[in-house]
């Protein structure tokens, strides 16, 4: 079969999926990317006019709400990721270790990932309440709060807890796939890193890190698309208050509360290529790193 021939049968095999892709995705992310030229509402009776990137010059030069969400979504992700990562990675490495009950520890570490954000982020919300909440309880009692604080009503407190709860949710999702990195690894190197005097810390500068980079990297893009783009678990504990709101939580407040098609739509564009930069950045290290 010739070249020709087997693009062609390559192209064929792919139609369903770039069918898909048409129907689900890209008629979509058409709509609201022309949306976002215009000055539409969600109101049916005011007609709507081209403005050209008018919407985006006003997002990034003249609103100071886009851009306190812009910085409250970077500082949450960088913080987020980076603890994920590295609690990830050394809980990982722990339950890699052959130890009593170690597949009952794995399925407990595991739990927090399984519950739903929006019941995670409820429950946490109760437990932090000021008053009632257990937290605060138990933190005055213990003598380790001098006082009960309001978590979540307090710019300082606010977002450091946004942050601790995430981590605490969705680091079992950075350890099993860390986890699952690291068992494909021969044990047969470890062995012969160690003959050849290796210690604890070389074999895992020199073995697991090199081999485990690529899914590490893997495991990094899918958090920090899922942390740029995070709404449910900020809108459920504080609302997008005490200066927490990221950019999706802001960008439903735009086209729900404000009615402002246009504008949402613009914001929603910005929040997809903030995305696709950093999914772009990581790819080509994961690339640079398979291929070096």
């Amino acid at each position: 079969m010739g070249s020709v021939a087997k693009r062609s049968t390559a192209w064929l095999f792919l139609l369903p999926a770039l069918a898909a892709f048409l129907l689900v995705a890209a008629f979509p992310l058409g709509q609201v990317f022309f949306y976002s030229l215009t000055d539409a509402t969600l109101s049916a009776t005011e007609p709507w006019r081209f403005v050209g990137l008018a919407n985006y010059l006003d997002l990034l030069f003249h609103d100071p709400d886009f851009h306190q969400a812009l910085w409250v979504t970077l500082v949450f992700t960088v913080v987020s990721v980076a603890l994920e990562t590295l609690l990830g990675l050394a809980i990982a490495l722990l339950l890699n270790r052959p130890f009593p009950g170690r597949n009952w520890v794995r399925a407990v570490v595991l739990l927090p990932w399984a519950i739903p954000t929006v019941v995670s982020a409820q429950m946490w919300r109760w437990m932090l309440h000021d008053i009632y909440g257990v937290v605060n309880l138990l933190g005055v009692s213990l003598g380790l709060l001098p006082h009960k604080v309001a978590w979540l009503s307090q710019p300082a407190t606010a977002l450091p807890t946004l942050i601790l709860v995430d981590v605490w949710k969705t680091t079992p999702f950075m350890v099993l796939l860390l986890l699952a990195g690291l068992q494909v690894i021969p044990r047969e190197l470890y062995e012969s890193a160690e003959m050849d005097g290796a210690g604890a810390w070389q074999r895992f500068r020199f073995v697991t890190l090199p081999l485990l980079w690529p899914i590490l990297l893997v495991a990094v893009i899918f958090r920090t698309v899922d942390a740029l783009r995070v709404f449910d678990l900020v809108y459920v504990m504080t609302g997008g208050g005490s200066r927490t709101e990221t950019l999706a939580v802001y960008a439903r407040r735009v086209l729900i509360d404000f009615q402002e098609l246009g504008y949402g739509s613009a914001l929603s564009v910005v929040i997809l290529l903030l995305i696709l930069g950093f999914a772009v950045l990581y790819a080509r290290q994961l690339r640079e790193g398979i291929y070096a």
